[in-house]
Parts: C-alpha cells; structure tokens; sequence
C-alpha cells in the first residue's frame, strides 16, 4: 500500500462517526480511499452520509496533518493494517464489519491465525490463575498463539504463561498501542511486543475509556478460532467477549467454576448455555482441531494447493462424505483422492472422522465451501 493510501486510512480512522459501516459504503460508491477522503460535503451526502456526519469529516480534513500521523507511527515503530492490506489478519477479516484500521506494535504472523483467546475476571481467584496458566501454557506449547486483553488477572496470567512457555501472544486494547493499560502491566507489554503484538484499532495516544472495551472485545474474539472464558462474573467484560465469539461463529468454552463464588457465574452459566467444557488443554485443541498445529503450519508453507485440492473443498462439508463417494463424484482414481486427504488433515484442511470418511474442518468452512 502507498503512503498516500495509508494516511486517508488514518484520516478516516480518526474521524468520530465514521466506522466500518459507513466506510465501506463510502469506498463502494467513490472506489478508492483518497477519492472518498477528498470527496466534497454534497458527493459524501450523495453517497450515504447524512449532513452531519458529512460536515463531521470535511471539519476534521481541514485540521488533520496527516504527514504528522504517519511520522508519529513511524516513531513509535507502530505499523497500520488496513482492508486492503493482504496481511490483515484473517480470522478477524472474516467477522462482520471488522475494524477498517489496526495500530500493531510488534507483529502479527500468518501462523497467529491458529489463535485462542484467553479471557476472565481481573479479580481472579488462585483456582482461576492457576486455570488460566495451564490453559495458556498448554496452548503456546502446542504453538497455537494465545490473544487476550492486557487486563489485570486472568489476562495477565495468560499472557506470561504463555510467553513463559516460549509462545506468541496477542494483546488487543481499548487505548492507543502507545498507551499502556494498566500501567503494572508496562513490562508485560514490552515483552508482547518481543514475542507477538499488542494490537488496536484506535489511533496513537488514545486514552482508555469505558466506551473503548466492548468493541475491543470483539476484536479478542474475531482474532481467535474460540474463545476460553477462565473466570467471569455475568455480565463480565470476558461474557461480552464470548457473546461475540458466538455470534461471529467460533467457538466457545468456559473451565467450571465453585458455584458458590461470585466469579464462577458467569462461566457456570457459559456452561448451561451450551459453551464446551474445559477441564484440560486437549479439551480446546481437540474440538478446535489443533492438535497438529505445528505440523500444519509447516505443511501449509511447503505444499501449495493443486486442482485436487481445490475439488475436493468444494465437494466436502460438514457432513461426512466417504473417500469413496468423493472419488466417484470427481471421477479421480482412489489413490489419488486418498493420498490427497491424507495431505490435507495434515494442512487442517479436512478431518477424517471414521471409516475413512471426511469432513471440512472447521477453521477452513468459510474460505473453502463453495454455495
């Protein structure tokens, strides 16, 4: 992306009232960033934007320096990813009206995408840090990248159990990546950043806010293939983050809790509601299919994708079809077929589910099925 692409971005992003929304509508109709950016009051009006929020942004162009964002970013070594920027991450690409602009200060890596959240109370009990800690350091041994929030407790535990354990981990926050929030967890950042990222999507030297934290949730779990609640009280910020891990589609789990205390509600409810169950790691990268991380991101890299590949997603589903059936439906030999899927369970693409029967596995369902 040019330079000249990457302040318009900036510029949107740090007008109040234009989201994610309003911006797609606006790029559909003008085509390009800049054009929508340097569009007049009654183009933006014909475009969608209703006369405030038109005003709004033609207000706003006139006292932004946008050459001056770019070199605050550049030395606070924090690098923008945007919608166009083809290493968006791309479990969070995939959620609705994901956030047109992410400040990161370190790196987000493709093999991020084999990510869990880690998420609970900051008022953590010693049963929950302990829960927490072995969940994180199971994960990040399994090299699946553990995403949470920077929070005092639960989060905090999840991010050094991790690192501990020689892991990537993820910190979204609800302030600009140069503000630390809390402010104990300072080093904690600066040793994320050496070991993954700390990510948002508000702009430099934005101060925490209340307001700021259930958008910031969302972008936890829209990061991640599910979500672990450890310890929440109903109505937590970990419950609104995993309320958005289902209404995105992914997964979500919740470790039981004493249903005598205040901070088990939350998860015991999760529970009942239909959330799996955790009492061990393999309980997460069993149902996620991430068992084999390591052997599929090293896969993924070395094999690329061939015709029978990319006919046998566009067959397979989450209902079982046999190696069988599929050969005759393609017409291919069944060795090939079978020596195919073997390659592919082990990319995680497929997941063979008895009997040599197959399905799509689920973290490749919305890229691959074909409607």
């Amino acid at each position: 992306m040019s330079g000249n692409d990457l302040r318009y971005w900036i510029g949107f992003n740090k007008v109040s009232g234009i989201g994610a929304v309003r911006l797609r509508t606006l790029l559909d109709h003008f085509g390009t960033i800049e054009a929508a950016w340097k569009a007049p009051a009654e183009d933006l009006q014909a475009a969608g934007l209703d006369r405030h929020s038109a005003g709004r942004l033609v207000q706003a162009r006139r006292g932004l320096n946008l050459d001056a964002e770019l070199e605050r970013l550049a030395r606070g070594r924090v690098h923008v990813l945007t919608w166009d920027d083809p290493t968006y991450p791309r479990n969070l690409r995939e959620v609705y009206a994901p956030p047109p602009v992410l400040y990161v200060r370190g790196k987000i890596e493709p093999h991020d995408e084999f990510g869990v959240a880690v998420v609970g109370t900051r008022r953590a009990s010693v049963y929950g840090k302990e829960a927490a800690r072995m969940i994180a350091e199971g994960l990040a041994q399994a090299r699946v990248t553990v995403v949470s929030g920077l929070a005092m407790g639960i989060d905090t535990v999840a991010h050094h159990a991790c690192i501990a354990a020689g892991g990537r981990t993820l910190a979204v926050l609800g302030c600009g990546v140069d503000v630390v929030y809390p402010a104990q967890n300072a080093r904690l950042a600066a040793e994320i950043v050496d070991h993954g990222a700390l990510v948002s999507e508000y702009p430099m030297g934005t101060q925490p806010d209340a307001r700021n934290f259930p958008p910031r949730n969302r972008i936890i779990s829209g990061l991640a293939l599910g979500t672990v609640v450890v310890e929440a009280d109903i109505g937590s910020g970990a419950r609104i983050t995993a309320d958005f891990a289902g209404e995105q589609g992914r997964d979500v789990f919740a470790v039981p809790g004493n249903i005598f205390a205040r901070g088990c509600r939350g998860t015991n409810r999760l529970i009942q509601d239909g959330a799996k169950m955790v009492c061990a790691v393999n309980d997460i990268l069993e149902e996620l299919n991430l068992t084999m991380v390591g052997e599929q991101a090293k896969v993924r890299a070395a094999v690329p994708e061939n015709p029978t590949e990319a006919s046998l997603l566009a067959r397979l589903s989450a209902e079982p079809l046999h190696v069988d059936e599929l050969g005759r439906a393609l017409g291919l030999p069944i060795a090939q077929v079978s020596s195919t899927l073997a390659l592919m369970e082990l990319k995680g693409m497929v997941r063979q589910v008895g009997g040599m029967n197959f399905v799509l596995a689920r973290e490749s369902r919305a890229e691959y099925v074909i409607e």
